[in-house]
């Protein structure tokens, strides 16, 4: 009778590695985790130090968990995906627990060009359905861009590139902007 076997199988109880290989593996079965989250994961669930070592470093190992592809991966999709600048995307990596040195590594990735151009886009895009006076404009796209990690020049010479290339009016604006002077009152603030 194989249902009696399936029975018996199914009532013997589980090693804690086993516990801790199944939620490892079904965390990673809905996105890409770093070493750290899933230690958290495991950690919650009551699972003993040394075997949350044991099976992470053995998926390390094999490859089923890898921070350097996870923040490149995460660095790509969040700068191309969401516009996110080197900062923002170097702050949620740290929130997911990623090494500094593997962070620095996959925000190369993102030069200053790449984050210009993107700055640029976001503002162009944004630009289109903004309604207000230049300054207001400007002073939400600048706001808008610096909640995405940009540093105060890189915001400030997209925002006034975009209003000259809009309407007279803007580009009346846009040449009284001096973005190296307002991006170091900028700095001088934070």
């Amino acid at each position: 009778m194989s249902g009696d076997g399936d029975g018996a199988a199914a009532e013997q109880p589980r090693s804690e590695s086993e516990v801790a290989r199944e939620i490892c593996l079904r965390q990673l079965a809905t996105r890409p985790r770093t070493r750290v989250e899933l230690a958290k994961v495991l950690a919650r669930k009551e699972i003993s130090e040394e075997v949350i070592a044991e099976v992470l470093d053995r998926y390390d190992e094999v490859g089923i968990i890898d921070d350097a592809a996870f923040a490149r991966a995460w660095v790509s999709s969040r700068h191309h995906g969401r516009g996110l600048a080197r900062r923002a995307l170097a702050n949620e990596l740290r929130q997911h627990g990623v090494d500094a040195e593997v962070a620095t590594e996959a925000l190369e990735a993102v030069d200053d060009d790449a984050e210009a151009s993107a700055a640029r886009a976001l503002v162009d895009r944004k630009l289109r359905t903004a309604r207000g006076t230049p300054d207001q404009v400007f002073r939400r796209l600048v706001g808008m861009l610096a909640r995405k990690g940009y540093p105060a020049g890189t915001a400030i010479r997209a925002v006034k590139d975009a209003l000259a290339a809009r309407d007279e009016e803007a580009a009346e604006f846009a040449d009284q902007i001096d973005p190296d002077a307002m991006a170091s009152d900028q700095d001088a603030l934070s």
